[in-house]
């Protein structure tokens, strides 16, 4: 019985790989009986350029459709400048104060070995600011960003690039995070910088095979400890598009760009939309 049991478990499971591996594509259409066909690319926000490609597939789709949306409108000058000031702690609040002594000297080392400045150019920033430069400091690389060069591409068709979330929502999830248990997962970042680059190599790896599914458990083990985190960063944000989606492909043949992380998963942008009533296939060519 143990046996049989263990054949079934096995063949579910290679069934389920065959099928991952076949619905394995960063870019997907969505069509519906009350919408415009659009598509659904998952981005890397910034990502080496080495390791950078921006395939043809990808090209087809902004020229096949009328506007571009991404989940902030980035291409908003005055967004843009709002967000420094939303990067910003209140009055005289420091980062400093939370942490202690040692964690303050482990992060104010590091910043100074990797960014030339220590702590003290960084101290009236919240911890998802200074996290974020950190993660641009440990790829040590060039950078390029597929938000940017989507808006490029964008921009040339002389189309529109709108946002699915203002930059006071997507910062107020951050914000809704306590600030010293923000703090406890920079200073471990830090303090383990191969395990953190490696996990950024195998995310990309696995970004540059489309392997969705793959990315997403990637992310997965990184939420393990915080589900409550997960499920604001990533499953409510995606129920909440799904809405947003169907309005705006209601009326425009849209390009949607979100986080790559957004679309595998039960919760997962495909997964939400096809419940939603919606066709969604990928695009592997």
């Amino acid at each position: 019985m143990k046996n049989t049991c263990k054949a079934f478990i096995a063949f579910c499971l290679s069934t389920f790989s065959l099928i991952a591996q076949e619905e394995s594509s960063l870019l997907w259409k969505i069509e519906g009986d009350d919408i415009k066909t659009s598509y659904v690319f998952g981005t890397f926000h910034l990502i080496p350029q080495a390791d950078f490609v921006f395939k043809d597939k990808v090209e087809k789709a902004i020229k096949d459709t009328e506007i571009t949306v991404l989940e902030l409108d980035m291409d908003d000058p005055q967004m843009m400048g709002g967000m420094q000031g939303l990067m910003q702690l209140d009055g005289d609040e420091k980062l400093s104060s939370y942490m202690d002594e040692k964690e303050y000297e482990i992060l104010d080392t590091y910043l100074k070995e990797h960014m030339g400045v220590g702590m003290t150019a960084f101290n009236t920033f919240k911890p998802f600011a200074v996290s974020s430069m950190i993660s641009i400091a440990m790829m040590g690389k060039q950078t390029v960003s597929y938000e940017a060069e989507i808006i490029k591409r964008t921009k040339e068709g002389q189309k529109e690039v709108i946002g699915l979330e203002t930059p006071e929502f997507q910062i107020g999830v951050f914000d809704a995070q306590p600030y010293d248990a923000q703090m406890d997962q920079v200073i471990e970042y830090v303090s383990d910088e191969k395990k953190v680059t490696g996990m950024f190599d195998n995310m990309i790896e696995k970004y540059k095979k489309e392997d969705i599914l793959g990315l997403y458990n990637a992310m997965n083990e990184t939420f393990e400890m915080d589900p409550a985190l997960q499920k604001a960063l990533l499953d409510d944000r995606n129920n909440d598009w799904i809405g947003k989606i169907g309005t705006i492909s209601k009326d425009k043949k849209a390009f949607y760009g979100v986080g790559a992380g957004h679309l595998a998963g039960d919760q997962g942008v495909i997964n939400l939309l096809r419940k939603a009533g919606y066709t969604v296939t990928p695009i592997t060519e």
